[in-house]
């Protein structure tokens, strides 16, 4: 288990966002790699997300998926080791079941999906406790975040 804890300023969120993305790549790969991101409104994960998906080469205006649940995001780089960046805002589900409907059993099974998952707390019986990227931001100040990175 690594454990990564440090705090960044918002003009550091593209190194942090490779970062994220190192962590990510050193896990198993027998799955989908699947990153947890928690913290309270306002914290930043949203905008994390934005930005690990533009150093993966997506173009596409990546907002919150807070109303959809879902958005997937293809992923241009061929040489990239994941085809589609799965973003899941479960801030709005009552239940875990209500992830499962939306196929979380294929998405987690295929090894070329790179899930993001906002809120993780609010389904845990979805996020398996091993092969789990958990990210954890807190709001410092307007200019300041702390991070907290570990993998499972």
């Amino acid at each position: 288990m690594n454990q990564l804890k440090k705090t960044f300023t918002v003009d550091e969120l593209p190194i942090i966002a490779e970062q994220v993305l190192a962590s990510a790549s050193v896990m198993s790969r027998d799955r989908a790699i699947v990153v947890s991101l928690s913290g309270d409104l306002g914290a930043g994960k949203t905008t994390l997300v934005q930005e690990i998906a533009r150093s993966l080469g997506i173009k596409e205006n990546v907002i919150s998926p807070t109303f959809v649940i879902m958005k997937r995001y293809g992923i241009p780089d061929p040489l990239c080791p994941y085809d589609d960046l799965i973003h899941i805002d479960a801030h709005r589900l009552e239940s875990s079941k209500q992830l499962l409907n939306l196929g979380w059993e294929e998405l987690i099974s295929n090894p070329k999906n790179l899930i993001i998952i906002e809120w993780p707390e609010l389904v845990p019986e979805c996020i398996l406790e091993k092969g789990v990227l958990k990210v954890v931001l807190s709001h410092i100040d307007e200019q300041t975040r702390g991070i907290s990175i570990e993998s499972l």
